[in-house]
């Protein structure tokens, strides 16, 4: 009678994303992978009795940045400790970096407050039902680009561009984690550059596996992140990114981005869920006007 906490091995990734995709967490195809690659020390399963039960994911930036996300326990080994011991796991791993994040459910704010995690600012998750796709209101401002941009996919230009605009809009850079976020071939991206040809703008969106879907095979869609210098220029990317795309659209949104609630809400899309965005230590200092997708809940 043994409970283990190991490190996450590769052949774990199919088991926890279906954990993920049970639990209604929507995971992007390939997005594990991402976040093994990005801080492989940072994610572990529990097993009792030698059969994995639970997950968690402390993802180390650097020194000044972490964040913990994909924290899981099977509901039939819950309230035993077992999701208490791999949250120690994960605290023990990030406790020399400066600042700490994660996305609570409204449920768990006081248990996060006890360890010294802060409200800072509600995140909404956002879905387009596919029905709204063609028949959705469409924008009172014109949704072509603005005069002097240009849109671009995301592989006909430097990603260095792209990893310079990002850094300005996170808590610290974070360019392994982005490099495999724009080039896998999931999914698509798509740039604005300006008339000096810097980047002012990007998003992705990719297929992601929905509670009932079977066998592996994705019927949805995430959207983020979505970053851009207006809210013209932020419509012009999400019009292209959703398309023509088959299946719900689920995009994660900073509550305090209205001008982002307001393009979401007159395409059609509808509010599903709601978070708590907390912090350990300093809070980063982020132009969250400019924010309208968030890349994933669980890596912040």
């Amino acid at each position: 009678m043994s409970y283990l906490i190991r490190p996450m091995e590769v052949g774990d990734r199919p088991l926890v994303t279906r954990w993920a995709q049970q639990e209604g967490f929507c995971p992007g195809i390939g997005d594990l992978g991402i976040f093994y690659d990005t801080d492989n020390s940072g994610v572990w399963v529990g097993e009792w009795e030698g059969k994995p039960v639970g997950c968690i994911a402390g993802i180390r930036y650097d020194e000044n940045y972490g964040f913990i996300g994909l924290f899981l326990v099977q509901p039939e080994y819950r309230g035993r400790g077992f999701g208490v011991a791999l949250w120690q796991t994960a605290i023990a791993h990030l406790e020399n970096v400066s600042c700490v994040g994660l996305e609570a459910a409204l449920a768990r704010v006081e248990d996060y407050q006890k360890w010294g995690f802060r409200p800072a600012y509600y995140t909404r998750r956002y879905r387009l039902p596919p029905a709204d796709r063609r028949s959705c209101v469409r924008p009172s401002f014109a949704p072509d680009l603005p005069p002097g941009y240009q849109l671009m996919a995301g592989d006909e230009l430097t990603e260095a561009k792209v990893q310079a605009y990002d850094a300005r809009h996170e808590a610290t850079p974070r360019p392994l984690f982005l490099h495999e976020w724009l080039g896998r071939p999931e999914g698509k991206v798509m740039v604005i550059l300006d008339n000096q040809g810097d980047c002012c703008g990007y998003g992705r969106i990719r297929p992601c596996l929905l509670p009932d879907d079977e066998d592996g095979f994705p019927q949805g869609w995430r959207l983020g992140p979505l970053m851009a210098d207006s809210t013209a220029l932020a419509g012009a990317l999400l019009d292209m990114l959703l398309g023509d795309r088959q299946g719900p659209v689920f995009i994660d949104v900073p509550e305090i981005n209205q001008d982002a609630i307001y393009l979401l809400e007159e395409r059609g899309f509808e509010l599903t869920l709601l978070n708590l965005r907390m912090y350990k230590g300093n809070p980063p200092q982020l132009p969250l006007e400019d924010i309208y997708g968030l890349a994933c809940l669980e890596l912040g």
